[in-house]
């Protein structure tokens, strides 16, 4: 699995204008191929009147799926530099439809290149990314004595606590980096007088803490 990848937070849209074309950027999240592709056609039912809706997508962290279209422009002119900007940002998990509205003027195959990758590239500056860094599913389980002050303790280190449980014992779900697994194992059996219970789970993504 890749240590950690950028994405969207959220959809948005960005237009810039190229020698009196417009060119609108919609940004989306998606989780699958499936998601992209319904976004993609939200946009083309939005935008049916102009000149051309080009696309571009990646999925899977490890950019499993790469797929982009030109929607009518010469080819290789709107879609691959599209999805060459994804890439080069590394972006996953993204859907990006720049919807073009023709202003009277040819802006040549370099011309839309530069537009459509541009596009892209802009839309992501304006509206933002997010990184997302692999981590360990772990869970603790501690006697309700204890379990306040290491909730609190784990707060206060900025540790990605997920879920918190509460029966004849607290389970509390976090997130940890591999790297940090043995000495949070040493640090849990030190706050607890060894009496906590931890055990590691699968692997996951979650948001990067700066």
């Amino acid at each position: 699995m890749q240590d950690e990848y950028r994405t969207v937070a959220h959809r948005g849209v960005h237009e810039t204008e190229v020698n009196r074309s417009r060119f609108l950027c919609a940004l989306a999240p998606a989780a699958t191929e499936g998601e992209a592709q319904a976004f993609l056609a939200a946009v083309r039912k939005e935008h049916a009147d102009a000149t051309h809706n080009c696309w571009a997508y990646v999925i899977g962290a490890d950019a499993s799926v790469q797929k982009a279209g030109d929607d009518g422009e010469p080819g290789g002119t709107a879609g691959a530099p599209m999805l060459q900007m994804l890439l080069r940002r590394d972006m996953r998990y993204v859907v990006a439809v720049v919807t073009r509205y023709y202003g009277g003027v040819k802006l040549g195959a370099g011309g839309l290149i530069r537009a459509y990758g541009g596009a892209v590239g802009e839309a992501l500056d304006t509206l933002g990314t997010v990184t997302r860094r692999r981590f360990r599913l772990a869970t603790v389980t501690v006697d309700h004595q204890r379990a306040g002050k290491v909730q609190n303790d784990l707060h206060s280190t900025g540790r990605d606590v997920r879920d918190v449980r509460y029966g004849e014992a607290v389970t509390i779900e976090i997130g940890l980096p591999d790297a940090d697994v043995d000495a949070f194992r040493a640090w849990l059996a030190d706050a607890t007088a060894g009496t906590a219970r931890f055990e590691l789970g699968g692997e996951a993504y979650g948001d990067a803490r700066t």
